[in-house]
């Protein structure tokens, strides 16, 4: 019997990676490069987007190769990718305008409080479920349209096109030939209305951005189209999109009502899903488009942590105090607590449920005794407590009581991280054997809507538990986490009374 895939392509902040599932959901090969990353000015993040194309391109072809299979042998594609970055390009060269900004890049911060000062945060969380904020993609566009020479015009004009990054590896991947995105990205360009699934032309205006540029709006699993004869001479379905965090959601196969997952990555992303009807949070989070199958969409709760892993990446880089991010488990076991050191890692300000752009990132509680290994730990901590605040926001807005955490992303391995996790939240934390869940549910999402996988009940038989984190019943955190409090107020009052 002939062996098939389905080919997830997941371009994330850092890199761009290609994954081959087999039938049994099990990972075939892996191919990854990363690529540059630009700032310009402080608070600013970019990336060239035809260095995206051309990494994602490259890894497409070297797990192919690798694999050493023909392209008759992939089913579809599946796309992943980080959401809310922002690419602008020509129609008629097919060239970008200007850099991608990414998600991170806090340069609207000031145009978006401008908008939070009219009035129209209220109108705009109401149609999107999103909260006015530089990290999504419409204030981003807006930037692009003022700043970029000609670019306002020639968008007027009809001939420049908008897409998230998804967009720009469909039309790249078409030659051309298709401007799309799915439900999942266009709900985070603070431009859909979720409720009537469509591009709101009072949001455009807020805007001030032209219909034209934006693409069509898909469902999450379909056939949109094919790769161009130019990848080879086997076109292959392109068959699945998902922004990576709702990716991950249906990697986890968290498709029931109350369903939670966190993905540990750059930054930390916790959805919960809630359903077939939209709930607009009460408590900073946002609601967002889970996904859509065939006519039935999904919703979620989600709640953005900007500094997860790396704070990590930051103990090794800026402070040198680990040679590689995995030794800091090692560094952090190495004492018995943070000996009253806290750490908030808002060094791009602070996410769900804050909300605070200009907070700084905080170290409190330093005394003689403090050393790297508690510095270490408080850094791990910190993942924790950002995730305790949102999980307990997502508990008021869903009125219902977390029954258990699925987790995935870098961190996850760590298992001190992961048993502090447990023990603070009161819930047991399940980490699945392929954590890889964000290519994982591309791939599903893909595979179903070309009948390599029949249903949502026969992809529930793939996801396997690697191990679930039990709450010790003796770990008493109350008083550490009211000094997690006292710790982001203090980072918060560094922000506003300058």
């Amino acid at each position: 019997m002939k062996k098939e895939f389905i080919l997830a392509l997941d371009q994330g902040t850092t890199s761009s990676r290609a994954i081959l599932f087999n039938k049994k959901g099990q990972i075939e090969n892996v191919a990854q490069k990363e690529f540059t990353q630009f700032f310009p000015k402080s608070g600013w993040v970019e990336h060239d987007a035809q260095e995206i194309w051309s990494s994602q391109l490259a890894v497409l072809t070297e797990v192919i190769a690798k694999s050493k299979i023909k392209l008759d042998a992939i089913k579809a594609i599946g796309i992943t990718n980080q959401r809310e970055t922002t690419i602008v390009w020509n129609k008629k060269t097919g060239s970008p305008v200007y850099n991608a900004i990414v998600w991170q890049d806090r340069r609207t911060a000031e145009y978006c409080e401008a908008l939070i000062k009219k009035g129209l945060d209220k109108t705009i969380q109401k149609k999107t479920g999103l909260l006015i904020d530089s990290y999504f993609s419409a204030s981003k566009i807006n930037w692009i349209l003022k700043h970029v020479r000609g670019a306002r015009k020639l968008a007027e004009k009809g001939e420049l096109a908008f897409g998230t990054v998804d967009s720009w590896l469909v039309y790249n991947l078409t030659n051309g030939q298709r401007h799309i995105t799915d439900v999942s990205n266009a709900s985070r360009t603070l431009l859909y209305n979720i409720h009537t699934l469509e591009w709101d032309q009072e949001l455009l205006d807020i805007f001030e951005i032209p219909e034209s540029m934006l693409p069509q709006v898909c469902s999450s699993s379909e056939v949109y189209g094919e790769t161009s004869t130019e990848l080879g001479a086997r076109p292959i379905p392109i068959a699945g999109i998902a922004g990576d965090q709702q990716a991950a959601l249906f990697g986890q196969l968290c498709t029931k009502k109350g369903m939670v997952k966190n993905t540990y990555g750059t930054g930390c992303f916790l959805l919960m899903n809630i359903g077939s009807k939209p709930v607009i949070s009460k408590h900073q989070l946002v609601t967002t488009i889970a996904w859509k199958i065939g006519k039935e969409v999904n919703y979620a709760l989600e709640g953005s942590i900007f500094i997860g892993g790396a704070v990590v990446q930051w103990l090794r880089d800026e402070l040198g105090i680990i040679k590689k991010s995995s030794d800091v488990e090692k560094l952090a076991s190495s004492v018995p607590d943070t000996n009253g050191v806290y750490i908030v890692p808002a060094f791009s300000g602070l996410g769900a449920p804050h909300w605070n752009a200009d907070a700084r990132g905080t170290i409190l509680g330093l005394s003689r005794g403090s050393n790297d290994a508690h510095i270490a730990r408080a850094s791990l901590e910190s993942i924790a407590y950002q995730t305790y605040d949102i999980l307990k926001a997502m508990e008021k807005d869903s009125k219902s009581t977390i029954k258990e955490l699925r987790v995935d992303g870098g961190a996850s391995q760590n298992s001190v991280l992961m048993q502090f996790q447990a023990d603070i939240l009161k819930t047991n934390v399940i980490r699945p054997l392929i954590t890889e869940t964000t290519a994982m549910g591309a791939a599903f999402l893909a595979g179903l809507a070309v009948g390599f996988w029949k249903d949502i009940n026969e992809l529930q038989s793939l996801w396997k538990e690697d191990k679930t984190f039990i709450v010790n019943p003796k770990a008493k955190y109350q008083n550490h986490l009211k000094e997690w409090k006292r710790a982001t107020d203090t980072a918060k009052y560094w922000a506003e009374n300058k």
